[in-house]
């Protein structure tokens, strides 16, 4: 008996101590919060191209910051021919309650313009070679087969120029 009441008094003196430390630390989690610095310029995306698949859609985006890049007066505005990209490729599984999730690819404007590679390397797919004016893809087996692709680089900078 005597070892239960010391039990009691000894979780009856520390309930108050534990509260107060949790309290205080509840405190510093709004300055955690505060200090997150926003992200740069490089974590701006731009969406890039659009596919359409038996029920799901695929898009692919890159950086703002390669798609508006100054370049010299002759050159476009862009990705460079040979230019390989670090950018993102959605897959919208919103109809199968599935979400839509991000995933980093490495995407590669061909050295004549004609495509661009798209290397799912996380998931260790085979890279998809789209062509540049659009075209019928296949991007995985489970999702992305028979794609239906538009344009790359639909919103291209220079489009009033051209005009």
């Amino acid at each position: 008996m005597p070892k239960r009441r010391i039990a009691r008094r000894v979780a009856a003196a520390a309930c108050p101590i534990i509260r107060n430390a949790l309290v205080a630390a509840w405190m510093f989690v709004p300055a955690v919060a505060a200090t997150a610095k926003p992200p740069g310029e490089e974590a701006w995306m731009i969406r890039m191209m659009a596919c359409e698949g038996d029920g799901v859609a695929m898009e692919i985006y890159l950086p703002q910051s390669v798609v508006f890049a100054n370049r010299a007066d002759q050159e476009a505005s862009g990705m460079r021919p040979g230019q390989t990209v670090v950018g993102y490729y959605a897959l919208d599984l919103t109809d199968a309650n599935k979400g839509k999730p991000l995933e980093p690819v490495r995407v590669m404007l061909s050295a004549d313009k004609k495509s661009i590679t798209v290397d799912q390397y996380t998931r260790g797919l085979p890279p998809t070679r789209i062509p540049v004016k659009g075209g019928t893809v296949d991007f995985d087996q489970r999702f992305g087969t028979g794609a239906k692709c538009g344009p790359f680089q639909a919103q291209d900078p220079d489009y009033g120029s051209k005009q």
